[in-house]
């Protein structure tokens, strides 16, 4: 014969769901903490940050030997501003020149050094209005 649970297990249940609903709403509204910046804003930060800019040559060195060297600039606008890049980790088959990614790390004496490992590159065609041609 199945006789009734514990009204404690029922309220130490749902104080367990409402604390991890109240978690799960805090980091997706937080975002983690690292702001994400475009290079025009990165000067005079010390802070990690994540920086997301257009990839430009030329492209050097080895991600996993001393590091990759590369520059990024703002994604839109005319500004002219340029970064320098360290990179380590694994490199997306998508990086290039002209491609926009995103990467975790701090300027560090005029030179933007990457977190290992957290370089990711977006495709501009999924993220734009306008249809690409046929």
């Amino acid at each position: 014969m199945a006789g009734k649970g514990s009204p404690a297990r029922l309220v130490i249940a749902l104080s367990i769901a409402a604390v991890l609903a109240v978690f799960l709403l805090y980091t997706s509204i937080a975002g983690g903490g690292t702001p994400s910046i475009s290079p025009s804003e990165l000067q005079g930060r010390a802070e990690p940050v994540a920086l997301a800019g257009l990839v430009v040559g030329p492209v050097t060195g080895d991600a996993h030997d001393g590091g990759l060297r590369f520059a990024l600039k703002d994604i839109e606008g005319d500004d002219p501003t340029t970064v320098p890049v360290l990179y380590t980790g694994s490199v997306p088959d998508l990086f290039r020149v002209d491609r926009h990614v995103v990467v975790d790390g701090q300027l560090v004496d005029g030179v933007f050094v990457a977190t290992p490992g957290t370089m990711i590159t977006k495709c501009p065609s999924k993220y734009s209005d306008v249809e690409p041609p046929a």
